[in-house]
């Protein structure tokens, strides 16, 4: 990583006051410990999908399961337009990142490996246990219990990484 820090000047007296050091770095790319930790940590991913209905690609925020070195794990309604398309191209593309500073993200590209309707209520207990805490997450997923769901596996292909953490 090649950084150069450069200074923003202020001065009311017409003098060249530095007042702040900015540093100006290129990312890095997460190694591999840390896509996996980074990955299977607590984050709203956004799962984009091609659309066959003459519509740009569908892009939504999801939940998601992951356990580092194995495959990524969504639950939703069966008869929703994101389960159809997601049936119909075979591969999403998945962003996970972090909003606030250090910036870093991952954005993987996978193949749809398995779709199990209706989805395991095992397993949509623990996607949701994972995002709101035991109690409520054990109610959402008692709450779909007999809906129409689907279990989407995917794993995946290739990983696109940034981490902007050695910039502050």
């Amino acid at each position: 990583m090649s950084c150069r820090k450069r200074w923003l000047f202020a001065g009311e007296d017409g003098k060249r006051t530095p007042r702040l050091a900015v540093a100006s770095c290129m990312p890095k790319p997460f190694t591999e410990t840390e896509r996996q930790k980074f990955l299977a940590g607590k984050h709203i991913a956004v799962l984009s999908v091609a659309a066959s209905d003459g519509r740009p690609p569908a892009s939504v925020p999801i939940w998601y399961d992951y356990t580092p070195g194995g495959e990524i794990r969504i639950n939703t309604g069966a008869n929703r337009r994101k389960a159809r398309l997601i049936r119909e191209a075979g591969v999403v593309t998945l962003v996970v990142q972090r909003e606030e500073l250090p910036y870093q993200y991952i954005i993987v590209e996978g193949t749809v490996i398995d779709a199990a309707t209706p989805s395991p209520l095992d397993i949509r207990e623990a996607i949701a246990t994972r995002y709101l805490g035991p109690e409520a997450g054990r109610a959402f997923a008692e709450q779909m219990d007999g809906r129409e769901s689907v279990l989407f596996t995917i794993r995946p292909d290739r990983w696109i990484t940034q981490d902007y953490s050695d910039d502050f």
